[in-house]
């Protein structure tokens, strides 16, 4: 599993999709934060507040991280070295969870940057107002929730076919189904119907934990849809190995 963790960090940095999906989060998250009019701007509400960061980047991150996971098991598949993989005394759960790890470290690294927001806000505004520090770290776990949860489903995504750009769609739009269209659904209903179809959207759990406020009911939440998206991509490549 270790081997496998470094085969995909190595990778990440000997190509551009890394440093591209990378870039173009640190890009746009600056351009909302800091250049584009609105009630994101901080020029324009002189707040200190990641509020904007965080209500974008569930959005960024639906194209973004399914970029970096969609040729993890799709490219295997293509080059015919996913069986040669599997030959090797390696549990099929242990190919998968180095892969998946190596993901996670992908969406921290894209994360990492963003600090700098932070630090900035807190001094450009020290005089308005001070950064609220529970609030940021919150959004920012929530955020790392969410990142771990969307590599789970564009790693299962690219255990289903062999072309990257398929899977890359077939992340993209699990991701969006699941991120709001259990919210979206709800509103059709009222009272309890409605409540129970939200709280299986993520969005209704990240909203909790953007509050500033870490309850575990959320985090097991996000636990729960990791290792079931992890699991459904073990069960499909035990099936391609018979």
């Amino acid at each position: 599993m270790i081997a496998i963790f470094r085969k995909e960090l190595t990778l990440f940095f000997s190509t551009l999709t890394g440093y591209v999906s990378g870039g173009l989060f640190l890009l746009l998250s600056a351009f909302f934060l800091w250049l584009l009019p609105g009630w994101g701007n901080v020029f324009e509400t002189n707040i200190a507040s990641l509020t904007p960061l965080f209500a974008m980047s569930p959005w960024l991150f639906l194209v973004l991280v399914p970029a970096v996971t969609m040729r993890m098991f799709a490219e295997e598949q293509r080059e015919g070295t996913l069986e040669l993989l599997a030959s090797r005394p390696v549990p099929i759960w242990g190919i998968v969870l180095g892969k998946y790890f190596a993901s996670v470290v992908l969406v921290v690294l894209m994360l990492l940057p963003t600090v700098i927001f932070a630090l900035v806000l807190n001094e450009y505004v020290a005089s308005a107002s001070s950064l609220d520090l529970g609030a940021t770290l919150g959004s920012y776990f929530g955020l790392l929730l969410l990142g771990a949860v969307y590599a789970s489903i564009g790693l299962f995504a690219s255990t289903l076919t062999s072309n990257s750009v398929v899977a890359f769609l077939l992340g993209v739009l699990i991701c969006v189904a699941i991120y709001v269209g259990f919210s979206e659904v709800a509103l059709l209903f009222s009272g309890n119907a409605q409540y129970a179809l939200s709280w299986l959207g993520i969005e209704e759990h990240y909203r909790s934990i953007r509050r500033g406020v870490v309850d575990t009911r959320d985090v097991l939440y996000f636990l729960s849809i990791v290792c079931l998206f992890l699991y459904f991509a073990v069960h499909i490549l035990k099936m391609r190995r018979r």
